[in-house]
């Protein structure tokens, strides 16, 4: 349960630096985190929060991730995982390129090995790692990228967006919504963070040599095996991904973000600031999250007394 309460200023290691934390960036994650049903568990009492933007005590414009405490009015950062950011970039915008971003543009450049002219669909496209990913495989060379929603309201931000169509990520219909959307042909790549039944249906509107790449559970429930058989049927691969340990691997951080960087200053890309909510509220932005009231980004304000 997440519950505002008051500690002392943390105290940097030789290798972090402190932040005085301008927004804290929300994500599915944090959720997991909070209700015990992440991937991994930390040690209670815990501060969520891994995505954080504010000046260090140089007085630098930074943004990093945490290991944890980000939901603060000060947090550590590891040093070798603050960058500066362009005074182009907006609070939000930065949070939004910092975990959504560098996951979509692994899930689209790293997992999925998108080919130009292939055919992307993006479930839950008007999320913040979807809102991305969608700009992102257009920047990259997609022939068609197809994003699924739940609302139409949502369907018309993915459109905005650059999707050439956008129809209901609902599992029932999903395989022959999908493949209708594509010329009536199954498609490349499938980027999928709600898993359950969608995940199963999306399996099937994969074609020749297509890859389904999961990443999430937003559903939070569990999709079917898949048999090998299923996967030699159509020379199909599953890829899985996770943002945190790939980013132990040399080169994973900072060159995406600066092709990141590089694109939302140039234009190319938008990413979209879903809402923002005082720190208190962390609690009610989960919820929001979680019931799928959000687009995009959603952001922590620390207040502070003057």
């Amino acid at each position: 349960m997440l519950t505002p309460v008051e500690l002392p200023d943390p105290q940097p290691a030789p290798d972090q630096i402190l932040v005085e934390v301008a927004a804290a960036g929300v994500n599915y994650a944090d959720t997991h985190l909070a209700d015990g049903s992440y991937l991994s568990s930390p040690t209670l009492p815990f501060v969520p929060g891994s995505e954080v933007i504010g000046r260090a005590a140089d007085g630098r414009r930074v943004m990093g991730l945490s290991n944890g405490g980000g939901y603060a009015e000060k947090a550590l950062l590891p040093a070798a995982l603050a960058v500066e950011v362009p005074a182009s970039v907006g609070d939000g915008e930065a949070l939004a390129l910092l975990v959504q971003g560098l996951s979509a543009w692994h899930l689209l450049r790293t997992s999925a090995r998108l080919v130009p002219g292939e055919s992307v669909v993006v479930n839950a496209a008007a999320g913040g790692v979807g809102s991305l990913a969608v700009q992102l495989a257009k920047a990259f060379g997609a022939g068609r990228v197809i994003a699924t929603a739940s609302t139409p309201d949502k369907q018309k931000l993915a459109l905005d967006l650059g999707a050439d169509v956008a129809v209901s990520g609902d599992a029932d219909g999903y395989a022959e919504r999908v493949i209708e959307a594509n010329g009536g042909k199954r498609v490349d790549v499938i980027l999928d963070a709600v898993s359950g039944p969608v995940f199963d249906a999306a399996f099937e509107a994969l074609g020749q040599f297509g890859r389904l790449v999961t990443f999430g559970a937003a559903s939070r429930q569990v999709a079917q095996p898949v048999e090998p058989g299923r996967l030699m049927k159509r020379n199909l691969s599953v890829v899985g991904f996770w943002l945190s340990p790939a980013l132990a691997v040399p080169g994973m951080f900072a060159p995406a973000l600066t092709e990141l960087f590089e694109l939302v200053t140039a234009g190319r890309v938008r990413p979209i600031v879903g809402g923002e909510y005082p720190l208190a509220d962390a609690r009610r932005a989960h919820s929001d999250l979680l019931a799928r009231r959000t687009t995009g980004k959603l952001v922590l304000r620390p207040t502070r007394e003057t």
